[in-house]
């Protein structure tokens, strides 16, 4: 029996696993794999990526240098940009970016060119698990029809699955190894076999339901429920501020009652490649059941507008000061979205140095972490944080909260700071700062 077969070689690690797409998804889990006793073929077009993995250089924060450096050398996993090589596989999982285009509509196109290059190469046998994050529906009406275009039958022939990823980089207790992982198979077998191979990879709960749709639907939700709870602290901040009221003064009250309440914080924006993006997949897809989803719509204008806020409360603060923006020196203090990571995709504090840039301002930033990007057709590096900058800039804005600033050395050499991450709270001398 084919499954029997593909779950012999799960369960015995026989199986030889690929991975399509090694960025902050995929190489974490190609590693897992591969430490698990698994020979893993990594997939990824970007040949930099490849030769890095190769020569066992680890180029994403949550994965141990350590660790890949020593199963390259193994031998348990290689990377390559040969598709071809997917005929190799018993197992493929698909971890591509589904990012939004211009028009905030979902670009599955990295999925769908994916899909092609395993239907090419699909064997009886074979499990396919899309890790990506995408609208409900897409495994099944996108993924399933490309692969039997083979000949070959989803559940008879080969397995196909939805598992969602839940990376947060930078959280030092949570990594892919020990988060519970949720699997939605297009039939019970589907379902049986993703969960086998999950299960002897993973420190943690594997967590069946029953369709690819519930498991698409519920990785939306978890980010949605981020969303819009962010929203509310950032609206929640823009009436604090209008009332003069400290709003972080207001979460700490809150989040004294030890029941029906979890304290979400308010910034520049919301960053990264999930909780920004993942919603208005869920927006779009329910157009097509003819609803509008105006909480969620309503959560990403909120947070999309508060890069102009914080534009806002800059220029209110340097006009106390007598100083136009224009002309004005900004020191942003942050370009990663979350603190401790060098990830800058969609974050908020680009948004934000480009806006007092367009309006004239005379920016520099630093970050520990983030020694260049490129934004809207302009290059950024970061500068020395240096006593000098700090007292020659007439506003230092902090956009991202990294641990290893010095904040009281921040504080005491800046003329004047608009902490919009409540960074500087433990600081002895506040009469320089302002919050958001």
């Amino acid at each position: 029996m084919v499954k029997d077969a593909l779950l012999s070689k799960i369960n015995n690690k026989s199986a030889t696993i690929g991975v399509v797409g090694l960025g902050y998804v995929g190489l974490p889990l190609a590693v897992e794999k591969a430490k698990a006793g698994y020979r893993v073929i990594g997939f990824d077009v970007q040949e930099q990526k490849v030769n890095m993995v190769n020569s066992g250089e680890n180029y994403i924060g949550d994965v141990v240098p350590g660790d890949l450096k020593s199963i390259v050398g193994a031998g348990r996993l290689r990377a390559t940009n040969d598709f071809n090589l997917i005929s190799e596989a018993d197992c493929v999982a698909i971890c591509v970016p589904t990012p939004l285009d211009t028009y905030f509509q979902p670009d599955i196109s990295y999925v769908v060119n994916s899909t092609k290059d395993i239907a090419k190469h699909l064997h009886r046998g074979m499990l396919v698990v899309l890790e990506s994050t995408t609208y409900p529906g897409t495994t099944e009406e996108v993924v399933k029809p490309m692969l039997e275009e083979s000949g070959l039958i989803c559940g008879k022939d080969f397995y196909l699955a939805f598992s969602p990823e839940r990376v947060d980089p930078g959280n030092k207790l949570y990594k892919t190894k020990n988060t519970p992982k949720v699997v939605g198979g297009v039939t019970p077998d589907c379902t049986e076999v993703a969960a086998a191979l999950y299960g002897n990879v993973l420190d943690s709960e594997v967590f069946k339901v029953s369709s690819p749709k519930v498991a698409e639907m519920e990785k939306i939700h978890e980010n949605t429920f981020r969303n819009v709870n962010i929203a509310l602290a950032n609206e929640m901040a823009i009436i604090c501020d209008k009332m003069g009221i400290n709003m972080w003064e207001v979460i700490e009250a809150a989040k004294t009652k030890p029941y029906g309440f979890m304290p979400f914080y308010p910034g520049p924006g919301v960053g990264g490649h999930c909780i920004a993006v993942d919603p208005f997949y869920l927006t779009w897809k329910a157009r097509e059941y003819g609803y509008h989803t105006r909480l969620i719509e309503t959560a990403g204008e909120i947070n999309n507008y508060m890069p102009e806020f914080v534009l806002e409360r800059s220029m209110k603060i340097l006009n106390r000061f007598g100083k136009p923006l224009k002309g004005s020196k900004i020191l942003i203090l942050g370009a990663a979205y979350k603190q401790d990571i060098d990830d800058v995709r969609e974050s908020p504090a680009l948004e934000v140095i480009d806006l007092l840039v367009k309006n004239g301002a005379n920016v520099s930033y630093n970050d520990p972490y983030v020694g260049e990007f490129n934004f809207r057709g302009r290059t950024y590096r970061s500068k020395e944080l240096s006593q000098a900058i700090l007292k020659e800039s007439d506003l230092v804005i902090i956009t991202t909260m990294h641990s290893n600033y010095d904040y009281e050395f921040i504080s005491k050499n800046a003329i004047f700071i608009f902490d919009t991450k409540n960074a500087m709270k433990n600081v002895k001398y506040k009469a320089n700062i302002e919050t958001l």
